[in-house]
C-alpha cells in the first residue's frame, strides 16, 4: 500500500472519530459485546467461587455432585436448591453467586411464582413461557446474534471479496461467464431451500452459517467487481503488469487495497442483515433449537403470550437497540469514506 493510500485512510479515521454519533455507537456497541462475551461470569446458575471444609470449589469450571457437599443424591448439584445452599452455608462455608443466577436454560424447580412471571427481584426482566430467565437469554442471545452475524459477513466478504475481484480484474468471458451463474444463482428461492435442508439436517448455528453463505455474498461482489474494472485501468498497475508482475500480487496487493471503499462501508449494515435474517428464521422456527437462546425465538414468545408483555418487550429492545448502533456505526464510516468529502477537503 501506497503512501498515499496510507494518508487516504488516516483522514478516513480522523473523520470517522468527528462523527460523534457513530463513534460513541461503536464504543457501546463494544462495551456490550464484551459484556456479553462475559456473561458466563455475571450470569449463570453456578457459583463463581465455592469454599466448603476448608477446600476451594470453582464449579464454574468444573462438575461437582451434590454428596460432594454432604447431599444425598450422586446427581449434579443444583445451586440453587435450598436444601444445598443450607448444606453450603453452614459451619463458615462460603458461596460467591454471579449477579444474576441464571443460565439461559436454567430451570429454578424452585420458584414458587407461575410461568410466565414478570420482573420482580428474582428475576430483574422476568421469565418466559418455560420458567427461564429473560435477562440470561437476553445477553446470551445478543452474544450469540452478534457472532453469527459478525461470522457470517466475514465468509460471505471473503466470497464475495474473490469473486468480484476475479471478475473485474480478467473482465472478458470470465466476467460474462461468472455473471450469468450469478443470475442464475441469485434465483434460486433461499427461503424454500432453507426450509427443505432444515427438514434434512438438525438445525445449528452452524448450518445456517454454512446455507446463508451460500447466498450471502452476491451483493457484495458486484460492488467489488466495479472497482476492480475501474481500477485495474490505473497506471499503478499498468506499471506493474510492464514489469511482469504476477497477476495475484497485482490483485491483492495493489488493487485490493485501493478497493475496500464500499466493503467497509456496508460492513455494519452487512452485519444488521445478518442479525435480522437470524432473528427472522428463529422467530419462523427455522433457525436454532428452542434450548438455545435467541433473539427470534424470545420474539415468537412475545406474540403467543401478548399478556406476557415484558418478553417480547425487552427482546424488541435489545433487537432494536443493536441494529440502531449498527446503523449509525455504518453511516459514520460512508461519510468517511465518502470520495466527495476527500475532494472537497482537498
Amino acid at each position: 500500500m501506497s503512501r498515499a493510500t496510507d494518508s487516504l485512510w488516516q483522514r478516513a479515521r480522523a473523520r470517522f472519530r468527528q462523527h460523534k454519533r457513530a463513534l460513541w455507537s461503536a464504543r457501546v456497541l463494544l462495551l456490550l459485546f464484551a459484556l456479553s462475551l462475559l456473561a458466563p461470569l455475571w450470569s449463570n446458575d453456578k457459583p463463581l467461587w465455592l469454599h466448603y471444609q476448608g477446600q476451594s470449589y470453582f464449579p464454574l469450571f468444573n462438575t461437582y455432585y451434590e454428596t460432594d457437599f454432604g447431599g444425598d443424591f450422586a446427581t449434579p448439584a443444583d445451586y440453587l436448591d435450598p436444601y444445598l445452599r443450607q448444606l453450603l452455608s453452614e459451619n463458615g462455608n462460603r458461596m460467591l453467586m454471579p449477579p444474576n443466577p441464571y443460565g439461559p436454560n436454567t430451570l429454578n424447580d424452585f420458584d414458587t411464582a407461575p410461568f410466565p412471571a414478570a420482573p420482580n427481584a428474582q428475576h430483574w426482566l422476568g421469565t418466559d413461557d418455560r420458567g427461564r430467565d429473560i435477562l440470561a437469554r437476553l445477553v446470551y442471545g445478543f452474544r450469540d446474534s452478534l457472532l453469527f452475524a459478525l461470522a457470517l459477513t466475514a465468509v460471505a466478504t471473503a466470497i464475495g471479496i474473490v469473486v468480484g475481484a476475479v471478475q473485474g480484474y480478467f473482465g472478458g468471458r470470465v466476467d460474462l461467464v461468472t455473471q450469468r451463474f450469478l443470475e442464475i444463482w441469485g434465483g434460486l428461492p433461499e427461503l424454500y431451500l432453507l426450509i427443505i435442508l432444515s427438514s434434512f439436517f438438525n438445525p445449528s448455528l452452524l448450518l445456517l452459517l454454512l446455507l446463508l453463505s451460500l447466498f450471502g455474498w452476491m451483493g457484495l461482489s458486484d460492488y467489488v467487481r466495479a472497482e476492480f474494472l475501474k481500477n485495474r485501468q490505473m497506471d499503478y498497475v499498468l506499471a506493474a503488469k510492464s514489469m511482469g508482475v504476477p497477476n495475484r500480487a497485482i490483485m491483492w496487493r495493489h488493487i485490493l487495497p485501493n478497493s475496500l471503499t464500499p466493503v467497509l462501508a456496508f460492513l455494519p449494515f452487512r452485519i444488521s442483515g445478518a442479525v435480522l435474517a437470524l432473528t427472522s428464521l428463529d422467530f419462523l422456527g427455522l433457525g436454532v433449537p428452542a434450548s438455545q437462546a435467541s433473539l427470534g425465538e424470545l420474539l415468537a414468545q412475545g406474540k403467543d403470550n401478548l399478556d406476557a408483555w415484558w418478553i417480547g418487550l425487552s427482546a424488541f429492545a435489545v433487537l432494536t437497540t443493536m441494529l440502531l448502533l449498527l446503523i449509525f456505526i455504518g453511516e459514520g464510516l460512508r461519510q468517511a469514506l465518502d470520495a466527495r468529502q476527500e475532494a472537497d477537503n482537498g
